[in-house]
């Protein structure tokens, strides 16, 4: 069995873009000015949770209870995720080569499942795991472990993780014992040994591990 995990956040899906045209909707709709529209997208940047509304709601002029602010951004993230078919057709064909695919990735589960759907990957996956379901978030190898036991295995060498994020996605892999393919976005710390596979995109990644898949 081979095993494919991949991120979703800015690896499956734009987030970042995803986050910026939220961010500009919210603030409009509420008018809010601009550096407090700034003030949004960096404090969501990392990671959103019902208590990161919680603390917005302490610090800028929102009305609303944050049960309704954390509703209002899960619905709109997932409403401005773009389906990429070159994503969706990938994952497709790995899976008729006889892989494994799952999604691990980190955050809340209402977010993340709304947003794999939105992007037409709920159906097209064999498993996901996220970090607030299954109780640890990457670098955590315990988050590696039990996305490949979803995926029906406990052997870390048969997998592949796939992602942007050079501490989460690949350190945190190599932790664990899984093969890495970077996709590039965001500088690379120099302390950090290099993934196996650096590329430019998730198509190239897909391109790679049917390669690999092969031998």
């Amino acid at each position: 069995m081979t095993i494919a995990l991949f991120d979703l956040d800015n690896t499956l899906i734009d987030r970042q873009g995803t986050l910026t045209a939220w961010a500009n909707a919210f603030a409009r709709s509420r008018g809010l000015d601009a550096p407090t529209e700034e003030h949004l997208v960096d404090a969501l940047r990392d990671r959103a949770y019902p208590a990161t509304f919680e603390a917005l709601r302490q610090e800028l002029p929102l009305a609303e209870p944050t049960e309704m602010l954390w509703a209002d951004y899960v619905q709109g993230m997932a409403a401005g995720v773009t389906q990429r078919p070159d994503v969706i057709d990938g994952v497709k064909q790995l899976r008729v080569a006889g892989w494994v695919v799952g999604i691990l990735t980190n955050g809340a589960g209402d977010i993340q499942r709304a947003k794999i759907k939105a992007a037409g990957l709920a159906d097209v996956v064999d498993a996901v795991a996220i970090s607030e379901e299954i109780g640890a978030r990457k670098p955590d190898p315990k988050a590696f472990q039990s996305a490949l036991a979803l995926c029906g295995t406990d052997r870390p060498g048969e997998a592949w993780m796939v992602g942007d994020n050079p501490e989460g996605d690949i350190a945190g892999a190599h932790q664990a014992g899984l093969r890495t393919i970077w996709v590039r976005g965001r500088p690379w710390p120099r302390h950090l040994p290099a993934a196996h596979h650096s590329v430019d995109s998730v198509a190239d990644a897909i391109h790679i591990l049917m390669i690999e898949g092969s031998l």
